[in-house]
């Protein structure tokens, strides 16, 4: 190292036997299955994806439309359509063993014992780093919103896959429930690695010249921007009740709302709508923070986790938490 040189920001972190590159990874049902966006950007420099939710069956989701744009965000009634676990590992999962980033597989179902045959069934495969277990996608009328708002069902899950592997486990928790830190706490004793939240706030947009809903389902899931709020708190909110690690989601567009993530007490971020927008965003936010990192002094990323001052009034702000 030469003397002007300025010295390296530890972004690494390890959750089991997994280390990762840096603290920015991509939102699964943002990036496709990550395969499709090499040409626009250097995977590589993730910590890793999350791969589109992947289910027993091919499934074709929600019919059109299932997409539209809001202020500050969008709301999406996709419907967890993807190709199924078996098309993934045939024509999906080659490619990306070579993408130089950890893979993340993002499951979904419509029952505890689909959820077990998916993770099962990936568990055999080469190339997959763990598992993000979606329990609380809103826009699925079957499964996964009624377990997801289900503490019960919630814990059940992660009791039932947590013996089928040692890789990472990660449960994706809904922000749309009254305390989030119970569902952390339960899902932690049911033995998960990490928990990502949040996932989409419910939403509804209506043209006023149809008076109709513009969504085909009526309500789907609002993301972007406009929940950045609600994600910090409810982040800040599960961080607090529990000591396993949480991946911060939900309105990131910069590094400096990373670095947010990181101070209310996430130990890793995923951005998602903002991919639509720029698919190159996480690969530039990760840079970034570590140039923020070396600005501010800090040398090791972990510095930023949890350090968030708190007001002096803070008990009275946390009586309703």
């Amino acid at each position: 190292m030469s003397a002007t040189a300025e010295p390296a920001v530890k972004t690494s972190f390890r959750i089991r036997d997994v280390e990762f590159r840096n603290r920015v990874f991509v939102a699964s049902g943002t990036f496709g299955y990550g395969d499709e966006t090499r040409d626009l950007i250097d995977i590589s420099r993730l910590g890793g994806i999350f791969t589109k939710s992947l289910s027993w069956k091919a499934r074709d989701g929600n019919p059109p439309g299932r997409i539209v744009e809001t202020a500050g965000g969008m709301l999406n009634s996709i419907g967890l359509a993807n190709i199924g676990v078996h098309r993934f590992i045939e024509e999906k999962l080659p490619k990306l063993r070579t993408c130089g980033t950890a893979v993340i597989a993002n499951i979904a179902a419509s029952s505890v014992d689909e959820y077990a045959d998916v993770l099962r069934l990936l568990e055999e495969q080469e190339g997959i780093a763990g598992y993000e277990i979606n329990v609380s996608c809103p826009n699925v009328k079957e499964g996964g919103l009624n377990f997801g708002t289900s503490c019960e069902r919630t814990g059940e899950i992660t009791r039932r896959l947590r013996p089928l592997t040692n890789r990472p486990l990660i449960v994706k928790l809904t922000p749309n429930v009254t305390h989030v830190s119970e569902f952390a706490r339960t899902v932690e004793g049911e033995g998960a690695d990490a928990i990502s939240l949040i996932n989409t706030l419910i939403g509804m947009s209506v043209d006023v010249r149809t008076r109709r809903p513009r969504l085909s389902t009526v309500t789907g899931g609002l993301s972007g921007p406009a929940i950045k709020p609600v994600a910090l708190a409810k982040v800040y909110e599960a961080a607090r009740a529990v000591a396993i690690p949480v991946f911060g989601v939900g309105g990131i567009t910069s590094a400096e709302d990373a670095i947010e993530f990181l101070l209310v007490g996430a130990t890793a971020v995923q951005v998602g709508t903002m991919n639509f927008v720029d698919p190159g965003i996480s690969a530039t936010i990760a840079a970034d923070m570590a140039t923020f990192a070396r600005a501010q002094g800090v040398r090791d990323m972990n510095e930023f986790v949890g350090a968030v001052r708190a007001n002096p009034d803070a008990s009275v702000i946390q009586s309703w938490l």
